[in-house]
C-alpha cells in the first residue's frame, strides 16, 4: 500500500540495515522522513521512490565497459 506509514524498526527490517543506520539517514536527510511527536515515520510511497532514485543513482556511478579495439589487420 502505498501510503502506509511505517516505523524506524520497519524501515531498517525492509532495508536489512540497523535501526541506528535509518535514524541517522533520517536525520542528515539521506531518506525521505518525517516525525511524530519526536518519533521518526517513512511514508511507503516516498520509500519506494527514493529506493528507485538509488537505483538509477548506482546505475550512473557504474562504470561502463569500454568497446574492445580490434588490432588492425595487415
Amino acid at each position: 500500500m502505498p501510503n502506509s506509514i511505517l516505523t524506524l524498526f520497519e524501515v531498517a527490517e525492509l532495508l536489512k540495515v540497523a535501526p541506528k543506520t535509518v535514524y541517522t539517514m533520517a536525520q542528515r536527510g539521506g531518506i525521505p522522513a518525517f516525525k511524530v511527536r519526536g518519533q521518526w515515520r517513512f511514508k511507503q510511497g516516498d520509500l519506494d521512490n527514493w529506493i528507485e532514485e538509488q537505483k538509477v543513482a548506482v546505475r550512473a556511478q557504474v562504470p561502463r565497459p569500454s568497446p574492445q579495439k580490434r588490432p588492425a589487420s595487415g
